[in-house]
């Protein structure tokens, strides 16, 4: 059971980079009609899943396939520069919306 829960695991990552992939193509979609690129909503549309979906993958992957203990250290520590690298994407695109709804004087 353990074991189909880590595949799920790995199914949801997938799942996430083939969205962040149909985001990228929505919005060449929408400029090619004419309409002006939404840039505030492309890194929640495109890049937050790609890193997420790609971290999920990293994480669950190697220890599926019986990598050897080496290979499943490494993998583990880029996972985690990858979430600490979308906590600080996050982090500044929610500073950049707040500071653009706040009133200025």
């Amino acid at each position: 059971m353990l074991r189909f829960m880590d595949w799920s695991v790995v199914a949801m990552g997938c799942s996430l980079v083939l969205m962040s992939l149909g985001g990228q193509w929505w919005e060449r979609t929408r400029v090619r009609k004419g309409k002006s690129p939404d840039q505030d909503m492309r890194f929640y549309r495109a890049w937050l899943p790609l890193l997420v979906g790609l971290g999920l993958i990293s994480a669950k992957v190697p220890s599926l396939l019986l990598a050897p203990h080496p290979i499943v250290i490494i993998m583990d520590t880029l996972d985690g520069a990858l979430w600490v690298t979308v906590l600080i994407l996050v982090l500044r695109a929610g500073h950049r919306v707040s500071r653009a709804r706040s009133p200025r004087t």
